[in-house]
C-alpha cells in the first residue's frame, strides 16, 4: 500500500518518463479512436510456435505504434485451438461488434460531458476557452474487423483463401492489400542482407565486405505475378546497394536459376538470394533449396524487422481513414 508520504517501502516506483526536449523528440503516438474494429493480422502457411512469435511479435509492434489497438491473430491454416483459424477469428469479432460499439458510444459521451462540465468551469472562473476537444471515433457502419494479410508481395492462391474464410465468416470485415511494394521494405531487405554479410551495411562508411554480392535474386511466392510486383522493391533495393537486382518466384520451376545465369552473364559474379518474404509463407528448406541450385548464400527472411509491424499498422490506418505519422526509410 501506499502512504501520503510515497509507495510502501519496497514496491517498485513507476515514474512518469519526461518527454525528449527539443524539436527532435519523437512525436507522441496517436492512440486509437473509440470504436475501433480490430485488427486480425491474417498468417498464412503452415502454423508453428515460430510462426506465432513471428506474429505476436509484428502486433506488439503495431501496438506500440497505436496505443489501444485491438491486434489478433488468424492463422489461415490454424487448427482451432492453439493456432485459432482466420475465419473463426472473424467470426467472433463480428458477434462482439455490437456491444464494442455500445461500449465506445457510451465511452464517448462520457468523454463529451466531461469536456463540457470542463469548459463551463473555466468559463465560469471567466478562461476563455480557445477549441472543443474533439473525441475521436470511428463510424458505426465501418467494417466489424480489418483483415491485414501477412504478405509482402500479391501471392494469389494465398489471397484467394484470405478473402474466401472473410466472406465464410460473415464477419463484414474488410481486407486490405498486401505489405509490398514499399521503401521500407527495401530497406528491411538491405539490413538482412547485410546481417548475413551480404551487403555493404551503410554505403557511406569507408570499409569493405570480402563477401558482399554485386547481384541480388530477389526471391518471392505467388507466381509470376508475384515476381513483376517484386521488381519494383528490386528497383529500391537495387538502388540502396548500387548492384543490378533481379525477382524470381520460387514457386516457378526454374525461375531462381534462370535470373541466377542472367545476372551472372550480365556480369555478376558473387550472387546472394534475399528473401521477398515475411517468413511463414513458405519453409525455410525452399529458400534453402533455391539458393544451393543458384549456387550463392541467402539472407534471413524479412521476419520481425520493425519496418514490417509499421506496415501492417499503416495498411489497418488507411482502411479507417486514420493519419499516422509518415516513417520515412533509413539512408544507407
Amino acid at each position: 500500500m501506499s502512504s501520503p508520504t510515497g509507495p510502501a517501502s519496497g514496491l517498485p516506483v513507476r515514474m512518469p518518463r519526461p518527454r525528449q526536449p527539443g524539436r527532435h523528440r519523437r512525436p507522441e503516438a496517436a492512440a486509437a479512436p473509440l470504436g475501433a474494429p480490430p485488427l486480425v493480422l491474417a498468417v498464412p502457411g503452415a502454423p508453428s510456435d515460430g510462426a506465432r512469435r513471428l506474429a505476436e511479435d509484428l502486433v506488439s509492434i503495431a501496438r506500440s505504434e497505436m496505443p489501444g489497438l485491438d491486434a489478433q491473430i488468424g492463422f489461415l491454416d490454424g487448427d482451432g485451438q492453439e493456432y485459432p483459424q482466420l475465419e473463426a477469428v472473424l467470426t467472433r469479432a463480428a458477434q462482439e461488434n455490437p456491444e464494442r460499439l455500445r461500449q465506445a458510444a457510451e465511452a464517448a459521451k462520457a468523454l463529451a460531458d466531461e469536456a463540457a462540465e470542463a469548459i463551463a468551469a473555466a468559463e465560469a472562473a471567466g478562461e476563455v476557452v480557445d477549441e472543443v476537444p474533439l473525441v475521436p471515433t470511428v463510424p458505426t457502419d465501418g467494417p466489424a474487423a480489418v483483415v491485414v494479410p501477412l504478405l509482402a508481395g500479391p501471392d494469389s492462391a494465398q489471397l484467394r483463401r484470405i478473402r474466401q474464410a472473410v466472406m465464410s465468416s460473415g464477419s463484414a470485415a474488410e481486407l486490405t492489400d498486401v505489405l509490398g511494394p514499399h521503401p521500407l521494405l527495401a530497406e528491411a531487405l538491405h539490413v538482412r542482407l547485410s546481417e548475413a554479410g551480404l551487403a555493404r551495411a551503410d554505403r557511406a562508411r569507408l570499409f569493405t565486405v570480402a563477401t558482399a554480392a554485386d547481384g541480388i535474386i530477389l526471391a518471392t511466392v505467388g507466381g509470376e505475378e508475384a515476381a513483376q510486383a517484386g521488381g519494383i522493391t528490386g528497383m529500391l533495393l537495387s538502388a540502396r546497394l548500387a548492384v543490378p537486382v533481379m525477382a524470381a518466384a520460387l514457386d516457378v520451376d526454374g525461375a531462381v536459376l534462370r535470373v541466377a545465369e542472367q545476372l551472372r552473364s550480365a556480369g555478376s559474379a558473387r550472387l546472394a538470394l534475399a528473401p521477398y518474404l515475411i517468413g511463414p509463407e513458405v519453409s525455410a528448406e525452399l529458400i534453402t533449396a533455391a539458393a544451393e541450385e543458384a549456387g550463392c548464400a541467402a539472407a534471413e527472411a524479412l521476419g520481425d524487422y520493425p519496418a514490417v509491424g509499421k506496415l501492417v499498422l499503416s495498411k489497418y490506418a488507411a482502411a479507417l481513414g486514420i493519419t499516422l505519422q509518415q516513417v520515412s526509410p533509413a539512408m544507407r
